[in-house]
């Protein structure tokens, strides 16, 4: 029997070579008819930590790694485009302090 290859964003990436993945689908409801959302969460293996949050990844089916890890990663089908704004606000008050900083201290001599 062939393993299923399916495609799947990672929605989180804070474990050391685990990464979550979300596989949306539409499912029609069995009474009205009505077509709705439904996901599978799958835990992949992701050797070396190539995928981050967001990512739409491609994983294919495996015997038991873990408790959770059933599939393994097989590719990065598209990197993901979101900005960390939290992130950035801060990479930029860092800059901004250690130019204040490296003025205060040319000032002085």
């Amino acid at each position: 029997m062939p393993k299923r290859v399916v495609s799947g964003i990672v929605t989180s990436d804070k474990m050391s070579k685990t990464r979550r993945v979300e596989i949306n689908r539409l499912v029609k409801h069995p009474k009205y008819k009505k077509y709705v959302r439904q996901r599978t969460v799958c835990y992949a293996h992701d050797e070396e930590n190539v995928s981050g949050a967001g990512d739409r990844v491609e994983i294919i089916e495996s015997q038991p790694l873990s408790k959770l890890k059933r599939w393994r990663l097989v590719r990065v089908l598209e990197k993901s485009t979101d900005v960390d704004v939290a992130a950035l606000r801060a990479a930029r008050k860092v800059a901004a302090e250690a130019e204040a900083a490296g003025e205060a201290s040319s000032g002085e001599a």
